[in-house]
């Protein structure tokens, strides 16, 4: 029953915690700043905004991004692994070669759409 105990704290801690901030901002009348008419305006590093900044991007945008995350990603997992390669086995040489012929399968679809071919 001991095991428990650091389990019901922290719970207890978790849920006290954000109730005490809304409970203190309720209690001492907390609000947000009045909208200003330059609110919602893109800022643009001081400079005044040229154009819309509701604009619509090209996908191609969003594919380089996705890739981008997905080798950003693989070089977070491989660089442990590479740590740690000489006190393993074989299996986690095969998961990480299984795991690394996955990404390259999804970078040859990209090219293949050409989805990395910028114009």
């Amino acid at each position: 029953m001991e095991a428990w105990i650091p389990l019901l704290v922290f719970v207890a801690l978790t849920c006290a915690v954000p109730a005490s901030m809304f409970l203190g901002a309720a209690l001492f009348g907390v609000r947000g700043k009045k909208n200003t008419p330059g609110t919602y305006d893109a800022y643009e590093c001081g400079e005044e905004p040229d154009g819309a900044a509701w604009i619509r991007f090209h996908p191609r945008y969003y594919i380089v991004a996705l890739v981008f995350v997905a080798f950003d990603v693989e070089a977070a997992f491989l660089f442990p692994w590479a740590l740690n390669l000489r006190n393993m086995g074989w299996l986690p040489l095969v998961d990480m070669a299984v795991f690394l012929g996955i990404l390259v399968i999804g970078w040859a679809y990209a090219v293949r759409k050409g989805a990395v071919k910028w114009q």
